[in-house]
């Protein structure tokens, strides 16, 4: 989901991608008379290799011996749906993308609405809808944010069990300092959802579990950011920072920096989605353990997003082509499972089970995600969502600015929560 490793595409002004251009990226071969040729923007990052998308478009091309993909890479992980939108308005606009969020897009008319035929074989077909419409491929399911944590720093604080509920993570945080660690690491740079992983947790576990249609209301103007529960929800947060349980210097380093330095030990707990599961297993890492973000009373509540699949160009030059590579693509066994051990996914597929031979990190994750959906105590992610139920475009970055405003102190959570209104409005 986040940067390491990626090969930049620089766009200049005029910010043009031809078919020559992206021929250095094409994993396909050559174009021959009769091929369906398939633009495809996709990122990068420590789990997600350039080999892996490499691999993976073969498996389907190798299928599909008439599509021919041009691989085109997002410039950075948690910008591609920005990228997304200079290649639109440069009359570039991909035919498949993955990752990238329909969000504005699909109301404007740019993406093919996928059929109820065509989703038959997904777990939450009606997943995100915009404007009654379906138009990303609902394929996997992410948790966001548990906890990670280094279980011998918690054991040398004398830290004997996980906390259950949020006064038990002030307890934790207390020792954890006391003994001279940082309690959580966190991040931001370029990457802001680093920033803002813990106000995503807090906001799920505490709002959305009493008003699970709370950013619905939002867009209808039912409810503001400057009431008094979504203003608790940034105290809450901003309280952590004033503790000192957090340092107000990580906001200037990026993801990929922050996931080193809570594998380096820089701090005791690291609140990330469950993609990192894969990067701790990958590194055979046994002294990380993971638990649910707490809620206040104790309530089990884990926070999730499903979605995340690819979105089609309506307008792409062979639809069925960028259809059927789409489709293949998600639904492939080989590929789910590269996605289980490479991003620490949670594929929605019917049917679909994970390796036997996955890492601990990524199992205790999966089963705690599994115990929560048997027990109906799943809720939308903050700041995650992409549907008619999220937050309007552009206000997610906003989201992770007034992390970072919290977490430095420049804002307080009146402030920040006015701004976040007043970001609304404009973009509404």
């Amino acid at each position: 989901m986040t940067p390491v490793t990626r090969r930049q595409l620089i766009v200049g002004t005029t910010a043009l991608i031809s078919a020559s251009a992206v021929a250095g990226c094409s994993t396909s071969g050559g174009t021959s008379e009769g091929d369906a040729n398939v633009t495809f923007l996709t990122f990068e990052t420590p789990n997600l290799t350039p080999a892996y998308w490499d691999a993976a478009i073969k498996r389907v091309t190798d299928k599909h011996s008439d599509i021919k993909v041009n691989k085109i890479v997002s410039p950075t992980a948690d910008g591609r749906t920005g990228y997304a939108k200079q290649l639109l308005q440069s009359g570039q606009f991909p035919d498949v993308m993955v990752g990238v969020t329909p969000a504005g897009f699909a109301e404007a008319g740019n993406l093919y609405a996928w059929s109820e035929n065509e989703l038959k074989d997904f777990i939450f077909p009606t997943a995100n809808p915009i404007g009654g419409e379906h138009h990303q491929l609902p394929a996997n399911t992410q948790s966001i944010p548990p906890i990670y944590y280094h279980t011998k720093t918690f054991a040398d604080a004398e830290i004997t069990a996980p906390p259950k509920d949020w006064g038990g993570l002030l307890d934790v945080c207390a020792k954890l300092k006391a003994a001279g660690v940082t309690p959580f690491v966190v991040g931001g740079g370029k990457d802001g959802f680093a920033s803002s992983m813990l106000l995503s947790g807090i906001v799920s576990v505490d709002l959305y579990s009493k008003t699970p249609d709370w950013l619905t209301q939002r867009r209808a103007d039912s409810v503001k950011f400057s009431d008094p529960d979504f203003v608790a929800a940034l105290t809450k947060f901003a309280d952590l920072a004033e503790r000192g349980y957090l340092q107000k210097s990580d906001v200037s380093r990026d993801y990929a920096a922050t996931e080193q330095a809570f594998l380096d030990g820089k701090g005791a707990m690291y609140p990330m989605g469950n993609w990192f599961a894969a990067s701790a297993d990958s590194k055979k890492r046994k002294d990380i353990g993971v638990f649910n973000f707490p809620s206040a009373d104790g309530r089990l509540v884990v926070p999730a997003y499903t979605g995340g699949g690819m979105i089609v160009n309506a307008d792409a030059k062979d639809l069925d082509a960028a259809k059927r590579f789409a489709l293949a693509f998600q639904l492939d066994k080989t590929q789910l499972d590269a996605s289980v051990k490479a991003d620490g996914l949670i594929p929605a597929i019917k049917g679909y089970q994970p390796p036997a031979d996955v890492g601990p990190v990524y199992k205790a994750g999966y089963d705690l995600y599994q115990e929560a959906l048997a027990k109906d105590a799943v809720v939308h992610a903050f700041r995650f969502e992409t549907a008619d139920d999220g937050l309007l475009p552009g206000v997610t970055d906003k989201v992770d600015a007034v992390a970072q405003d919290l977490i430095t102190g420049r804002k307080s959570p009146a402030e920040a929560a006015d701004y976040l209104d007043d970001e609304w409005a404009k973009a509404n």
